[in-house]
């Protein structure tokens, strides 16, 4: 027999409810969530940034019309120029104008020191710390010796790729003598670090011909590294380089004749489809979250992308971050960062390369990776990069349990 609850039951659960929409008001009002974009808008590397600054406008604008949330978002673009002391000085400057999230992608050397200001930001300001969003900076160390638990990244790393990338390798009877070409800075350590280590466990036969690093975005001719591969008669080469260094690497090897393989992670940066145009075709290739052809939304918003801009939907990542960023916001019924952050923490959500979930032991999102190939364009993967006629063509995707890689970060969280 059913009981009629208690009037003071009744009042305890009207008032729960209360509590409940409120709280999920409070995150769902309208309210608009800055974010700081910290990331080099000028000199050989502007042109990646500012291809970023308009993904973020587009994803800001699509975010705004619906979100799990219900808020709004905003995103302040700072030029730090590649350089630390101006990325503190932007930091500063998006603190004054009381921003809460940051964004910062490119270039591992800067996110490290960008880390290291939010830590110690949020240790002398209790009450207004900083949630720092990573889109593209891939040093292991970030999610390993350097973890934080303000630190979020939405690329997958430099472990996950290379592991990846030399899954694919092993199986290539052809490949027999490797060069490891990248920028002489974190980043470009970490990759030739991983794929010695990788190479040497899974295809102990290949031998490492060459190793060069040179420095990042000041090189403009790139004809002496193209002698050296040449002359170590390598078949293949793995670079890490992103932006003009990779344009300018593949350009200088295409006019100097070299047939060999380039491994790659940026293809799909500015400029660099061009550099690469016919010369590279089944020559390059690239590893990564997602590609130009993967269907569905991601190739409607490429192509709405591509006629506003005139440029290609290429920084995946962004939208990683909005999805993430607006599902844990709706989570926590709160735009507060500690607990967004918190709500951030193993959550599980759906974007644009299928099922991702942000691992809680050291803030790296799981997710698929994608093996691909410069091809012509075909009636099956029709999207032109920069109108070159040529596209990434899928070769082999790695399933998030297959890309994933242990980490030994050992996370202090707050309180």
């Amino acid at each position: 027999m059913h009981r009629a609850p208690k009037p003071a039951t009744l009042a305890t659960l009207a008032a729960a409810a209360l509590l409940s929409c409120a709280g999920l008001a409070h995150a769902q009002k309208g309210e608009t969530v800055k974010i700081a974009m910290i990331d080099p808008l000028s000199g050989l590397l502007g042109p990646t940034g500012q291809n970023q600054v308009k993904t973020f406008q587009f994803l800001v604008e699509k975010y705004n019309k619906g979100n799990a949330a219900g808020v709004k978002f905003e995103v302040i673009p700072f030029d730090n120029k590649l350089n630390p002391v101006e990325t503190l000085n932007a930091l500063k400057a998006a603190t004054d104008q009381g921003i809460r999230y940051i964004a910062q992608g490119d270039s591992s050397g800067i996110a490290m020191a960008l880390l290291d200001a939010v830590i110690k930001h949020n240790e002398r300001n209790p009450g207004k710390e900083l949630v720092y969003l990573n889109y593209s900076a891939v040093d292991p160390d970030l999610t390993n010796s350097k973890c934080s638990f303000w630190h979020f990244r939405f690329d997958a790393d430099t472990s996950m790729k290379i592991e990846a990338m030399t899954t694919w390798m092993k199986d290539q009877a052809d490949i027999k003598n490797v060069f490891l070409l990248n920028q002489n800075y974190a980043h470009g350590h970490q990759v030739a670090k991983y794929a010695k280590e990788n190479l040497a466990r899974k295809r102990p036969d290949i031998k490492i011909v060459g190793e060069d690093l040179h420095p990042i975005a000041q090189v403009r001719d790139f004809a002496p590294y193209v002698a050296k591969i040449k002359a170590s008669g390598a078949d293949t080469v793995i670079t890490g380089n992103w932006g003009s260094d990779l344009a300018l690497l593949i350009k200088a090897a295409n006019e100097a004749g070299y047939k060999g393989r380039f491994l790659t992670y940026y293809t799909s940066t500015v400029g660099t489809p061009t550099a690469v145009g016919a010369a590279g075709e089944g020559r390059v290739y690239q590893i990564g979250y997602g590609h130009t052809n993967m269907g569905g939304k991601t190739d409607q918003w490429g192509t709405e992308f591509s006629k506003r801009f005139k440029e290609d939907f290429v920084t995946l990542s962004h939208w990683h971050l909005f999805e993430g960023l607006s599902q844990a916001i709706a989570k926590a019924k709160s735009t507060d960062p500690v607990k967004v952050a918190y709500a951030l923490e193993g959550l599980e959500f759906k974007s644009f390369n299928g099922d991702v979930s942000m691992r809680k032991t050291d803030h790296q999102l799981q997710q698929p990776l994608y093996f691909t190939q410069w091809q012509k364009i075909s009636s099956k993967y029709p999207n032109a990069m920069e109108d070159s006629g040529f596209t990434l063509v899928p070769l082999k995707e790695f399933p998030s349990y297959v890309s994933s890689t242990p980490t030994s970060c050992q996370m202090k969280r707050p309180g």
